[in-house]
């Protein structure tokens, strides 16, 4: 991940998004979109028990893992080929979808998407209460999966963090 990759995801969403509303964040409407896949890409960059491939493939392809469901551009041709299957995994129709399908998925991609979701719990004001509900349990069994299969990551105790202020704080 460079300097290149933040430019083009961040032009991506700003200049080519397939509805305004892509452009910012649900949760303010002011907040840059690309500021969401940035977070999820360097959030996995601290997770320093994860070996080097998982973090610099995750930083890779959860900068890009927007850019064909929320944008008109395509993947860059010099992305490794192997981000860019990680990234078609991770890609699915909706959210219904994707919560079906997920646990056949290889753990990597569960643990990708667990970044993907514990960003967007963080900006979640803006869900009704059964919509939050529906995300915070698909969130915490990600978590869940994702402990089994890695020990406690930074974002497994951020998942179950916010699972607990949500559940029991409001």
């Amino acid at each position: 991940m460079d300097i290149g990759d933040i430019i083009t995801i961040w032009n991506a969403h700003q200049e080519h998004p397939k509805k305004l509303s892509k452009s910012f964040r649900k949760w303010d409407g002011k907040t840059p979109y690309s500021m969401h896949p940035l977070w999820c890409a360097t959030t996995i960059l601290s997770e320093t028990t994860l070996d080097e491939q998982t973090r610099e493939e995750g930083a890779l392809a959860l900068l890009y893992h927007d850019i064909l469901e929320d944008t008109f551009e395509q993947l860059p041709p010099l992305l490794p080929e192997r981000v860019k299957e990680i990234i078609k995994q991770m890609t699915f129709q909706g959210s219904e979808q994707e919560m079906k399908e997920i646990w056949n998925k290889p753990k990597e991609i569960k643990l990708y998407k667990l970044y993907d979701k514990v960003s967007n719990l963080l900006d979640a004001s803006w869900m009704d209460a059964e919509k939050l509900k529906k995300y915070r349990d698909y969130t915490y069994g990600l978590a869940h999966d994702v402990e089994a299969q890695y020990g406690n990551l930074n974002i497994h105790k951020l998942a179950n963090g916010l699972f607990f202020c949500s559940t029991f704080l409001g």
